[in-house]
């Protein structure tokens, strides 16, 4: 078997006078994997992200938080700090999350059931979960929530 290749044997190993020689990184990334299902990763991902479902308050939780606009809305014009709890619902599937955060509010706006904040963003009134803050610590000594 050796006998037939005995005439190329010696011969020094072919380079294209035409194209450059291919490094060993670019030789190496013909043989990477093949992700023949482009995108199924970000998929099994996507659904395996867990969402909160939004809580249904009872009547006298909706009531404490009826009570609590009505005294941000009394004190609307010092623009007060509250501690909201919320829920935001998820672009993508059923669920959410919900997310407490300190904000200044500069009205609530009736018609469209809105918390409009002091820096331009709105917080949906239905989907308030829960109020906190000083104004309403005082308050709560003298036994109004």
């Amino acid at each position: 078997m050796q006998k037939q290749y005995n005439d190329i044997i010696t011969l020094p190993h072919y380079s294209s006078d035409l194209r450059a020689h291919m490094s060993l990184h670019d030789r190496a990334a013909q043989f990477a994997p093949f992700a023949a299902l482009t995108g199924y990763d970000s998929a099994i991902g996507e659904t395996a992200r867990l969402t909160d479902s939004k809580l249904l308050l009872s009547e006298e939780q909706e009531n404490i938080l009826s009570e609590r606009i009505c005294v941000i809305i009394e004190h609307i014009k010092e623009k007060p700090k509250v501690n909201i709890t919320y829920f935001i619902p998820d672009q993508r599937k059923s669920g959410g999350a919900y997310v407490t955060t300190v904000v200044s509010v500069r009205r609530v706006d009736d018609f469209t059931r809105q918390l409009i904040l002091a820096d331009g963003g709105t917080i949906p009134l239905d989907d308030i979960y829960d109020i906190k803050g000083e104004m309403f610590d005082n308050a709560q000594s003298s036994d109004v929530f």
